[in-house]
């Protein structure tokens, strides 16, 4: 049996500038980390030639190309494993088809690359296994996504990322007081929308837009790495500010990032004092996440009262292989 366990994420500043459409004109950058809600991706050999794979339903086939399940089927194909397999996964927070804007599919696409790897006996680095991911994503399945979350959940940690033309992705992890790390933990609060996003179609028409919306996108990277400035400075009165703003600008890129029950519990929060937040992810639905300070957050918590609120911890470390046997 291997178990391993993928961290899901958070993206702060920058989101949109991770699509080949946009960082190909020079780069794109964004702040992002991961945080301590997971999925677990569980393998086992079979004693016969069948591939089994349960999820929200069970799959039992002879043959890869009858698995439904495309992540699933696509990490097969790439690490050729063929056949006598078990694959199990389950999360802690809410499944990958439900559009939480936490990276769900990128933790789950990058959580079996490492399952299946370590089932063939091999240690797979992080860079490889967000490149893999990208490549069976993006690639493969055309999915109208970007870079930024298959690279933050393989390695983890809270992170600068940048994302250059020629294709290079580096990751810098942001160096700050312990403090202000946990400053900023204290300062933030997570709140479901009980709207599940349409990524998808959202996506396609942020990626259809990329050309139109160029401008948007270069300050929503000068936001990025003002962000990282600020927290390598120690300085969290600015993130607020930040996260507003970056808001302001990530709903200017599709139609459908935001809508009349986001706006109005974002109104809410910001009126009972909370300084800025974002949708997280393609926006539409999922969570909503406000940097509030603690004097003013169970006033927040008042004006959302319908929401259900998630508590969270930012998570060093990136996908790895928990069990053995």
């Amino acid at each position: 049996m291997i178990i391993s366990k993928t961290p899901l994420r958070m993206s702060f500043a920058g989101g949109g500038s991770d699509f080949k459409g946009y960082y190909q004109r020079g780069y794109g950058s964004v702040v992002s980390t991961a945080i301590d809600k997971y999925i677990y991706v569980t393998i086992n050999k079979k004693f016969d030639d069948l591939i089994r794979v349960s999820y929200s339903k069970t799959e039992g086939v002879k043959n890869i190309k009858d698995i439904e399940h495309n992540l699933i089927r696509e990490a097969l194909k790439l690490t050729g494993v063929t056949k006598g397999i078990d694959i199990n996964y389950v999360s802690d927070m809410l499944p990958a088809h439900e559009g939480t804007g936490l990276g769900a599919s990128s933790s789950l696409i990058v959580g079996i690359l490492n399952a299946l790897y370590a089932y063939k006996g091999q240690r797979v680095p992080a860079d490889r296994l967000a490149e893999e991911a990208c490549k069976i994503e993006i690639e493969i399945l055309r999915s109208p996504i970007g870079k930024q979350d298959q690279y933050a959940v393989a390695f983890g940690n809270f992170n600068f990322i940048k994302f250059n033309a020629d294709e290079n992705v580096s990751i810098e992890p942001i160096i700050c007081k312990k403090e202000t790390k946990e400053g900023l933990n204290k300062n933030l609060l997570l709140f479901y929308t009980n709207m599940g996003s349409l990524s998808e179609n959202i996506l396609f028409e942020q990626n259809k837009k990329i050309d139109i919306n160029v401008e948007i996108l270069d300050k929503m990277v000068q936001l990025a790495e003002r962000l990282k400035e600020s927290l390598e400075n120690n300085d969290l009165k600015e993130f607020g500010n930040i996260l507003h703003q970056n808001w302001l600008y990530k709903q200017q890129l599709a139609s459908k990032i935001t809508n009349p029950a986001i706006n109005e519990h974002y109104k809410k929060a910001r009126d009972a004092g909370a300084i800025g937040g974002k949708i997280l992810g393609s926006g539409g639905g999922g969570f909503l996440l406000l940097y509030c300070e603690p004097k003013n957050q169970n006033r927040v918590r008042q004006a959302l009262s319908a929401l259900k609120e998630t508590s969270f911890n930012f998570e060093s470390e990136g996908s790895k292989i928990v069990y053995v046997d």
